[in-house]
């Protein structure tokens, strides 16, 4: 059995390994940051950030799969680990898993928004969430733009084989069957136009992007006066310019800030149909 001088001493040793880590991290010596990890690990191997530390010297070395390894077993002793996820989000994408890598990063947005929504990694998962769903909907898109077509291709050959024999009716007939068959095609690619138009980029209307920016929301939130900004936008205004309403000029401070719930839902409804305004700048 192990004493609790021990296992205090083991701590103490492991922790100097971790800082040990970071300032070889900081130095661009990843595997020897990885080393000074790994040893941290076999002292203390339930400290969830020895795990995310060593996933993130992986994640720069390219080595995705034992970002994934380092990534879930972060999770496994700490399911509210913002960076595990996130990283294994990555580790997942690299693997052409979308929908796995999409909800890992939309897990870490969640976790990171509760945690410190004004947080720096909570802007670089959005980002990183935004291009994956963007390829997730050029895959499905791509797709959908192939079944229309061979769809639309059949129902044009089925009307023109119905023309066809349409064209063995007497005389005086013809003209007649001829301007309906012309209808029907031109119904026919009205509809199927129609069809696709959810799939054509246009502009994203205005009362879903912010003020400043002109980008589509993310975390809207909104001012006294009525007026909706992004969040991390609206805090750097209030940190670099001045604490006032940059539309408004009325006297602002961070505290506020109240989330735009209805709008956020909005933009969530606007995105899951037109997921090519997932496409960032």
């Amino acid at each position: 059995m192990v004493s609790g001088s021990a296992l205090s001493a083991a701590a103490k040793q492991a922790e100097q390994l971790r800082k040990d880590g970071n300032i070889y991290f900081k130095k661009d010596r990843f595997g020897a940051a990885i080393d000074a990890y790994t040893e941290a690990i076999t002292l203390c191997p339930n400290v969830p950030v020895y795990w995310t530390n060593r996933a993130l010297c992986h994640r720069r070395r390219n080595e995705w799969l034992k970002v994934e390894e380092d990534c879930r077993r972060a999770i496994q002793l700490d399911y509210s680990s913002v960076k595990a996820h996130y990283m294994l989000g990555l580790a997942l994408l690299q693997k052409q898993e979308l929908d796995e890598g999409v909800k890992e990063l939309q897990k870490a947005l969640d976790l990171g928004r509760g945690a410190n929504p004004k947080g720096y990694m909570v802007d670089e998962i959005w980002q990183e969430l935004a291009k994956a769903k963007y390829m997730l909907w050029e895959h499905a898109s791509s797709k959908r733009s192939w079944e229309l077509q061979s769809l639309k291709e059949a129902c044009e050959t089925a009307l023109r084989e119905k023309h066809f024999l349409d064209d063995s009716q007497p005389e005086g007939f013809l003209d007649e069957a001829g301007i309906s068959h012309m209808k029907q095609l031109e119904v026919l690619r009205q509809v199927f136009r129609k069809a696709g138009e959810a799939d054509i980029p246009c502009e994203v209307p205005d009362y879903l992007c912010c003020k400043i920016t002109l980008d589509i929301f993310c975390d809207p939130v909104i001012t006294p006066s009525g007026v909706t900004y992004e969040r991390a936008v609206i805090l750097d205004h209030l940190q670099k310019v001045g604490k006032f309403d940059p539309i408004t000029r009325e006297q602002l401070d961070q505290s506020q800030l109240v989330p735009n719930l209805a709008i956020k839902e909005a933009v969530q409804a606007y995105l899951d149909k037109h997921g090519w305004a997932y496409k960032l700048d």
